[in-house]
């Protein structure tokens, strides 16, 4: 605990078994309560590993896509009583090392949303980011920002930690599957209101690092300025995105 709050770090998996155990043996153990995997029905022994190491583990009995892994996720969290949430992938792309300090920013009442940024300081290309990723990122983010009046060093970290109130607010069920999910948590954090905080964060790219490949990162770009593109009309009154007004909500009017 921190603060007298429960921690819990969740590992969306798919195909990790080479990294899992390396990312494990670096969660500091010593203030996380809980930890927990969904192997989205991976081709390896990704949930084989996961219970050796004694790991709270789910497991797809098909794949639901990287959002869909963390929809899981979130919700075995909050029923297993976490109040701050760390998502961290398994593939050892981020150091779990700094789980503390991001969950301390939470536990300090500061911030409900904290996110590594690999943009803060000079993490991303060191760690090997592909040049045309670090472009992409850069510009994205900067268009993001605009559109929907934030000042955030980078929208496209899949390393976050979230306050108990905020899983329970956002309308999750209302996002993609896909891989955009992050990004439209992130607008939707940012349309409900929640306080965003930031740590700089190195990041390691190697071969056993998930990465998506050109083809689905330009479907993830368009996504994205489609997510921030609908923030904006929302504001404007404009349109009614689900993510950002769900049905119950509509139906009550």
């Amino acid at each position: 605990m921190i603060n007298g709050r429960r921690v819990a770090v969740v590992l969306p998996a798919y195909n990790a078994a080479l990294t899992l155990k390396q990312t494990y043996d670096e969660i500091p153990h010593d203030v996380v309560d809980d930890v927990i995997l969904t192997d989205d029905c991976s081709r390896d022994d990704t949930s084989e590993i996961s219970r050796g190491l004694g790991i709270h583990t789910l497991v797809h009995d098909k794949n639901r896509g990287y959002g869909g892994n963390q929809k899981t996720c979130y919700a075995a969290a909050l029923e297993r009583g976490a109040d701050i949430v760390v998502m961290l992938h398994p593939d050892y792309q981020y150091t779990p090392r700094l789980v503390t300090a991001m969950a301390s920013m939470i536990s300090s009442d500061q911030y409900d949303v904290v996110l590594a940024s690999r943009i803060l300081g000079k993490g991303a290309l060191a760690g090997g980011m592909p040049l045309y990723k670090y472009f992409a990122n850069r510009c994205l983010t900067f268009a993001q920002n605009v559109l929907m009046g934030q000042k955030v060093s980078e929208y496209h970290s899949g390393y976050r930690v979230f306050s108990r109130k905020v899983l329970e607010t956002l309308p999750l069920d209302a996002c993609s599957d896909d891989f955009v999910f992050d990004n439209q948590m992130l607008a939707q954090s940012a349309w409900f209101g929640f306080r965003i905080g930031e740590i700089s964060c190195p990041t390691k790219y190697f071969e056993e690092a998930s990465s998506i490949n050109f083809k689905r990162s330009v479907i993830y770009g368009l996504g994205v300025l489609g997510t921030s593109l609908s923030f904006r009309l929302a504001k404007m009154g404009l349109a009614r995105p689900a993510i950002f007004f769900p049905a119950k909500e509509d139906e009550a009017k």
